[in-house]
């Protein structure tokens, strides 16, 4: 819940400009908060920058005060939607089911939906990390088809290295990132190169490092991307490791 008419124009326009000079391969979205989807596009239809929506609705229409339909949302040319962000689960206790419904949803206005999946603190210290992360993408995958589940992207948030003093490891990171991927593959073949990124306090300094782990594809980023600055160098580290690899 962050941005302001002015502060947005400056913060989109480096962006878009700065995107431009990435390489083709590395992909650059934003998701704003809905009051501000009109300017998004306005901003930043022609450039190399997407933009989508931090949240939709379970429903599709209807008297939901409050709510935003992922077919609003699509009217202002979004591409993104994400999920079951481990604030909308934390705060709004938005349950595994919830989230697999507005997948849905997004799919079928045809928005990419970012999906999130993520353990707590106590979770990963009683070892339940793989349980955790593993059913909230079931209840998602289970809901979808094989068409479908090869349409989402999965982020994942290790809660407890958000704000906590915390941090995960590179190789932490991969470790979950691969029990991600496995769990993508036992759904089709088609659906185990759906892009999984890293929303785990991802920073210009631990970007390029975190990038090149085999099975991170990118990353959620959150309060660097605040900074167009420091967004633009993580998107710079994702060209550097694209370039390599």
């Amino acid at each position: 819940m962050h941005g302001r008419l002015a502060e947005n124009a400056v913060l989109l326009e480096a962006v878009a400009q700065g995107a431009g000079e990435l390489p083709e391969i590395v992909r650059v979205g934003v998701c704003v908060p809905c009051p501000y989807l009109s300017q998004a596009e306005t901003l930043l239809s022609g450039s190399r920058v997407a933009w989508g929506v931090q949240d939709v609705s379970a429903n599709k229409v209807g008297a939901f005060t409050g709510e935003v339909a992922a077919d609003m949302a699509a009217e202002f040319g979004s591409l993104f939607a994400i999920v079951g962000h481990s604030e909308r689960r934390a705060y709004h206790a938005e349950s595994a089911g919830l989230v697999a419904v507005k997948t849905q949803r997004a799919l079928e206005a045809g928005l990419t939906p970012i999906v999130c999946v993520g353990e707590t603190l106590e979770q990963r210290e009683s070892g339940e990390t793989e349980q955790v992360v593993g059913s909230q993408l079931d209840e998602v995958l289970t809901a979808l088809s094989v068409e479908d589940a090869a349409r989402i992207v999965v982020a994942y948030e290790p809660v407890w290295a958000i704000g906590t003093g915390k941090s995960a490891t590179s190789q932490q990171a991969q470790d979950v990132h691969a029990f991600l991927r496995s769990r993508l593959a036992a759904k089709h073949a088609d659906v185990a190169d759906v892009p999984v990124l890293y929303g785990g306090s991802v920073k210009p300094d631990n970007a390029e490092e975190l990038f090149r782990q085999q099975d991170i594809d990118g990353g959620l980023i959150g309060g660097a991307s605040l900074k167009g600055q420091d967004f633009l160098a993580i998107c710079k580290a994702a060209g550097a490791v694209s370039v390599v690899q």
